[in-house]
């Protein structure tokens, strides 16, 4: 009997074609594919999913938010859908967005780790952490900057000092036309060294312009294509050219940069006087050297670290950017924030954050400049820690949930002018008016740890920059302020604005 089954196997493997094996083994792999995104019971309806690279065909990266608004028309509030293997849901409004993240927090406080991310960062950090490691770089992470003046006087000294380098050098141009991304991205950036490095950079440093460059860049390029079939086929992209790979020589010399300055700090560092974060940081390490529980090493410290300076730069320069960019658009809305200004602190002296509670315009404007230019379309992905249900769908433990921030920021039920322009949008009978649909910097667990220090800087900064100047188009100038570059933020096109002084 044994033989006669024996005879048979070989009569059929002498019988196979390679035309054959190819044909099974590609019917295996569909079906094992089909097998392993089947969705599972009650799961949110979606896009057809194409074999292995899932509903990646569907979307148009450089028109992302249109893509999601038809397929929020089609398939509803939540979206299901896989991108490669990863279960993937788009949710969209402000009920089921709060029902996920706040009601729900702890079920969606996990961060999720494609094989990109996965292996640029390591799961190091606060931005990419998860579990107890990510606890406790949280919690280090905001009690070091707010001893170190988040929401304190001294941030406030440090933010005001800053300005006057700004201020002074924009001076110099006298009110001719000039690009002023370096200048706010040079300076803003400096908060941000002089807390975790401890000191502040000349604007034309080779070094820090070096790093701010990488940052700029790498936040357009891991939107590329080729940094997203990263994720449906981590193993082949390995060892194919593209913007993945640029992505990986980057990580590599910012991580040096920082373990440089480590080194540096190790020489004079002083446990009894903590210079900045990576002073605190190298005293947490030896405080806990001895707990097999502790998750303080050099690895988290260097990450964190970037985390910080990503955080600390990207957002706050691009508002600060579009700021300027939407008060040469409207001159009236520039106006009455100046005369709001000059009523309130005069030209005498610097504004400071005491001043704020006194000016609903200018807050107005702030908050209107994040909501309509939605910098952050999406916000950074989550991934559930437990199974939970949203909205009447069953979400699986390890799915990845991405809320579409467009649909609050623009919503028609939320806004008087949804897509328009307008400080009223926060202001009611001349009161500045808070709104639950303002979500700027996420919201539930896993919300922005330096949302305080960004709101103190972008009213410092907005403040003494009108105090100052009056921005206006150059007379020649052709610049449109509703295009934008796609990235980790959403960013203007390059402009140039003339700063006249009002000294």
């Amino acid at each position: 009997m044994e033989l006669s089954i024996l005879s048979a196997a070989t009569f059929l493997l002498q019988q196979a074609t390679l035309s054959n094996v190819l044909l099974f083994l590609a019917i295996f792999l569909l079906v094992a594919d089909y097998v392993k995104r089947r969705p599972p019971k009650n799961f949110p309806p979606g896009p057809f999913s194409w074999p292995f690279i899932g509903c990646l065909p569907s979307f148009d990266l450089r028109q992302l938010d249109d893509v999601m608004g038809k397929l929020s028309e089609k398939y509803g509030e939540i979206i299901g859908m896989h991108i490669g293997s990863m279960k993937l849901v788009i949710i969209n409004g402000l009920q089921i967005v709060k029902e996920a993240y706040v009601h729900q927090g702890d079920s969606f406080a996990g961060r999720p780790a494609p094989p990109l991310i996965k292996d640029l960062y390591k799961e190091h950090g606060v931005i990419n952490s998860n579990g107890h490691n990510w606890k406790q770089q949280r919690r280090f992470a905001l009690s070091t900057l707010r001893n170190f003046g988040m929401g304190k006087r001294s941030l406030e000294e440090r933010i005001n000092e800053e300005l006057r380098y700004l201020t002074d050098t924009i001076e110099e141009e006298k009110g001719q036309p000039f690009d002023p991304h370096f200048y706010i991205n040079s300076s803003v950036s400096n908060i941000i060294c002089a807390i975790t490095f401890g000191d502040r950079f000349d604007y034309q440093d080779p070094e820090f312009q070096e790093i701010l460059h990488i940052f700029g860049v790498t936040s357009k390029l891991h939107t590329n294509l080729t940094a997203q079939l990263y994720n449906v086929f981590p193993r082949i992209m390995k060892h194919l050219p593209g913007s993945h790979q640029q992505l990986f020589r980057y990580q590599n010399t910012l991580e040096m940069y920082v373990r440089k300055s480590i080194l540096k700090h190790r020489e004079h560092w002083n446990p009894s006087e903590p210079r900045d974060f990576i002073d605190c940081y190298l005293t947490e390490i030896e405080k806990f050297k001895d707990d097999p529980t502790s998750c303080f090493d050099e690895e988290n410290l260097v990450q964190s670290v970037l985390d910080l300076f990503i955080a600390g730069t990207e957002s706050t320069s691009a508002t600060l950017r579009w700021a300027i960019l939407y008060m040469a658009k409207y001159a009236d809305i520039q106006e009455k924030v100046q005369e709001e200004i000059d009523r309130v602190i005069g030209h005498a002296r610097q504004p400071l954050m005491e001043n704020k509670k006194s000016m609903p315009y200018i807050n107005a404007v702030i908050h209107e400049v994040q909501r309509f230019t939605n910098i952050f379309s999406f916000a950074v992905p989550r991934q559930s820690t437990s199974d939970a249900t949203v909205g009447g769908f069953h979400l699986p433990k390890g799915t990845v949930v991405i809320p579409n921030f467009t649909s609050l920021l623009f919503d028609k039920n939320e806004w008087k002018t949804p897509d328009t322009f307008n400080p009223e949008n926060f202001l009611e009978n001349g009161e500045f008016k808070k709104s639950e649909a303002f979500v700027s910097f996420s919201l539930g667990n896993r919300v922005c740890i330096g949302e305080q220090f960004a709101k103190m800087e972008l009213f410092l900064y907005l403040a003494t920059l009108l105090q100052r100047f009056s921005f206006k188009a150059p007379t020649n100038g052709n610049f449109n302020s509703s295009k934008y570059k796609r990235g980790l933020p959403n960013y203007p096109l390059p402009y140039k604005i003339c700063a006249v002084s009002r000294c």
